[in-house]
């Protein structure tokens, strides 16, 4: 008979040696050519060009962490820390931050984090510029695709707000919905494979934040092993982060335009597109 103590100590020192053992192999940051790699998956899946990646943030329901206060009480009323996360197109997690407090929102979530700090300071070796397939100008930078919740940005794009748009900014959502949904079936893999993701996690906070952990390098791992084309439910318990509406910035809403014009241009529309919206 093991005791909960022991019990919870075993479960710790294992989950933190399965993050120190995958996370170098499976989850690495990628280089400038593997980034080319992914977006090019991204045009061949979504038909989405230049995207590095789609990002969200999930709350993991947890019990009170002692002595928290309400720092981890969310707006839905319950207990949670944060799992934000950035993937590609194979549903695989390129990045993750755990742990953030369940009351803040995704962009504080999103600012403070080793991911958003690189991205502000241009420190993840993407790509050069490139035009889009079929032009010749102008030169777009790569990026990722997020919801509202998140600042426009020159890497960074989000849907226009839904009041009023004109038939290009619908489609231009309907195409950004596309790529970005990835992130969220990357969710429902996750949750529906390591099923204590889908109740209260019943354990000290750092415990909990070790065992999200490894469940996201086994993720990639079983991934990788099993190939990636095989179908798999992607209904799943994990609450979206608050969709707290934040403001970009001029670049980023002339990169955003530059998308739209693209996806109503010839070489950039898709036959089905305006059934779709």
């Amino acid at each position: 008979m093991v005791g909960k103590s022991t019990a919870s100590m075993i479960i710790r020192e294992t989950c933190v040696a399965i993050w120190d053992a995958l996370h170098a192999a499976v989850m690495a940051q990628p280089h400038k050519e593997q980034w080319k790699e992914i977006a090019d998956v991204f045009q061949k899946t979504c038909q989405f060009p230049n995207c590095a990646g789609a990002i969200d943030g999930k709350h993991i329901r947890i019990k009170k962490p002692v002595r928290s206060g309400s720092q981890y009480y969310n707006y839905k009323k319950y207990f949670s820390f944060v799992l934000f996360a950035m993937c590609d197109a194979n549903y695989s997690f390129r990045y993750i931050d755990v742990g953030s407090y369940g009351s803040r929102s995704d962009s504080a979530v999103f600012a403070h984090s080793e991911f958003g700090k690189m991205l502000q300071d241009k420190a993840l070796d993407l790509p050069d510029h490139t035009t889009l397939p079929g032009t010749t100008s102008p030169a777009m930078p790569f990026v990722f695709v997020a919801d509202e919740a998140f600042a426009l940005g020159e890497n960074l794009i989000r849907p226009y707000s839904s009041r009023g748009l004109s038939l290009a900014r619908r489609v231009f959502n309907y195409r950004l919905t596309r790529a970005r949904r990835v992130v969220e079936c990357a969710f429902g893999i996750l949750a529906n494979k390591w099923r204590f993701l889908q109740t209260p996690i019943h354990l000290k906070l750092e415990t909990a934040i070790s065992a999200v952990k490894a469940a996201c390098v086994l993720h990639n791992f079983v991934r990788a092993r099993d190939g990636y084309n095989f179908d798999d439910s992607l209904s799943h318990s994990l609450q979206s982060h608050h969709p707290s509406v934040v403001r970009g910035h001029r670049q980023g809403a002339a990169v955003r335009e530059q998308f739209t014009a693209y996806f109503m241009s010839p070489h950039g529309a898709l036959p089905w597109q305006l059934e779709a919206i």
